[in-house]
């Protein structure tokens, strides 16, 4: 992922940070527990279409 684009891009939910999981290749949010995918090297910012993130997710970051 782009390191400007991801400086630009904020959590469509509270307009936090997000951060890259190369491994998943998502975006999480740590403050709303979500994590948001890629699809095709671009990232899908729906609430509807992220994932909540475990509680072994929220507390390894």
């Amino acid at each position: 992922m782009d390191k400007k684009l991801l400086a630009m891009l904020t959590c469509p939910v509270c307009k936090g940070e997000l951060k890259f999981d190369r491994e998943r290749n998502e975006l999480i949010c740590y403050a709303d527990a979500m994590a948001f995918p890629l699809k095709d090297g671009i990232p899908v910012m729906l609430a509807s279409e992220a994932r909540t993130l475990t509680t072994d997710e929220r507390l390894d970051r």
